[in-house]
């Protein structure tokens, strides 16, 4: 099918597509090199730079320390509460007894932390709308590492579609995630700058 035959059954069905429907047609059109996420209902597609790259990599292998690789994911499709949120996040942490769905899916219930790493143009999705989709959904920990500040932004105890504490730390300083489940110190002294 191509996007115009899309467009046409959607339009015939008089509905609004629905997150499978909606990345599988974005997954025949997305150039390599780019990340697709929708959020409430938007869709973003932005390029992999190398410094929200490297600060992926970093956090990854901090979380590797501790965790095994079949609870470290990164760019994989969650869908989240709310209006049409899919979310391919930077980096996940997953609970140990996670499963897939029968769409093969991870279910956001089983996420234990999530990290975003700030682009120039979607900055505003990980602040506003992505950070209360996480809140309501409980993610009990939620990391903002802002390369354009040089900052990373924690956020512990979602409630009521809100986390009630925020700490911020610069690149350089550690991140203490001991004060959570997640149970580490996250180092930031090699977090590139924007």
């Amino acid at each position: 099918m191509t996007v115009l035959e899309d467009r046409i059954e959607m339009a015939d069905d008089g509905g609004e597509l629905t997150l499978d429907q909606l990345f599988e047609s974005l997954e025949r059109t997305t150039p390599e090199g780019y990340k697709v996420e929708i959020v409430e209902g938007g869709i973003f597609m932005t390029p992999q730079r190398d410094t929200h790259w490297e600060i992926i990599a970093d956090i990854v292998e901090q979380l590797r320390t501790k965790y095994p690789r079949r609870r470290v994911k990164s760019d994989v499709r969650i869908d989240y509460p709310g209006h049409l949120n899919g979310f391919a996040t930077d980096v996940t942490l997953v609970s140990e007894d996670a499963e897939k769905d029968e769409k093969g899916l991870w279910s956001y219930q089983d996420v234990e932390f999530v990290a975003e790493v700030i682009s120039r143009g979607t900055a505003h999705n990980d602040y506003e709308p992505k950070k209360t989709a996480y809140a309501v959904a409980e993610v009990p920990v939620y990391l903002i590492a802002d390369p354009y500040q040089g900052k990373c932004h924690l956020f512990t105890q979602p409630k009521d579609g809100d986390y009630v504490s925020e700490t911020t730390v610069s690149f350089g300083g550690d991140v203490d995630l001991t004060v959570t489940d997640l149970g580490l110190t996250l180092k930031t002294d090699e977090f590139p700058r924007g």
